[in-house]
């Protein structure tokens, strides 16, 4: 699909984009930059990775498609670092998880003479690192393509069919609905997740030595990393607030049944649960 391709920041899924993309035959050379200079050394002579540059400005230089995985705080600086050293035409897109933001300043940033199309793969692990990264990582997921209705329509079309080489499922949505789904389906979890974990730490330590396959399942990705997450929900402050409150109503109805008997009101809510959860798509 591109001649040459480079990934910014790899960490999970930019080892994962770099590995699957050599899997999948979506580029022909691909081009790492990493932040720190240890990690430069690791990547260099992986497989999956022909060359590695020691500034973000020479990894672009001739690539076709920029793929940035940065932290989200920090995408569209890397945006505007790099802009003058793109290709004319060339398309850069990312992976994070909030998109409104990012779009519309990296739009902003490259003027036309080259293209931001935001890319958000719903793929993460509670794991962090290049060394989690599967060619795999993406097969049967849903990845947002989120361009803004000014943005180039055939930069959006090559970065869908990029995510669709790697055997994503390709959503096109714009930024702000975007970000309105994911406090809801990602950030909520996360949310809940954490928040079920510090409130039982405050209970008997021994409590968490008796956690069967619920709490397990449930508190998985309280396991993930904190400082990722606090700039996540600081980016999508406003949305996921909405999501929180929206949540707390849910609870509050199940508080007032339980308090007041009402099994039917129950029930009830514990079947709609399950209804909503049994039609989950299948992933692989």
């Amino acid at each position: 699909m591109f001649d040459r391709i480079a990934i910014l920041a790899p960490g999970l899924l930019g080892a994962s984009v770099a590995r699957a993309a050599r899997h999948y035959g979506a580029a022909t050379h691909l081009t790492l930059w990493a932040r720190r200079p240890e990690t430069r050394l690791q990547l260099k002579g992986r497989p999956w990775c022909d060359a590695v540059t020691d500034s973000p400005a020479d990894a672009v230089r001739a690539a076709q498609l920029v793929v940035i995985c940065a932290p989200v705080d920090q995408i569209a600086a890397l945006v505007a670092q790099i802009a003058p050293t793109l290709l004319a035409g060339a398309i850069v897109t990312d992976v994070g998880s909030v998109k409104g933001e990012i779009c519309r300043l990296s739009h902003k940033t490259l003027g036309g003479r080259s293209h931001f199309v935001g890319s958000h793969p719903m793929a993460g692990s509670e794991k962090t690192g290049w060394e989690h990264g599967r060619a795999d990582l993406f097969k049967g997921r849903t990845v947002f393509v989120t361009p803004l209705p000014e943005t180039d329509a055939r930069a959006a079309e090559r970065v869908a069919a990029f995510w669709t080489t790697l055997e994503a499922d390709v959503a096109t949505i714009e930024p702000d609905a975007h970000d309105e789904i994911v406090a809801h389906i990602s950030h909520l979890p996360q949310v809940l997740a954490s928040t079920l974990c510090a409130s039982l730490a405050q209970r008997d330590v021994r409590w968490r030595n008796y956690a069967g396959g619920g709490l397990r399942d449930t508190t998985r990705i309280a396991g993930s990393d904190p400082k990722l997450w606090k700039t996540i929900l600081d980016q999508n402050r406003d949305e996921v607030l909405r999501a929180v409150r929206g949540y707390q109503e849910e609870l509050h109805g199940l508080e007032r049944a339980l308090a007041n008997r009402d099994w039917f009101e129950v029930q009830a809510i514990l079947e709609r649960g399950r209804a909503y959860r049994d039609q989950f798509r299948p992933i692989p």
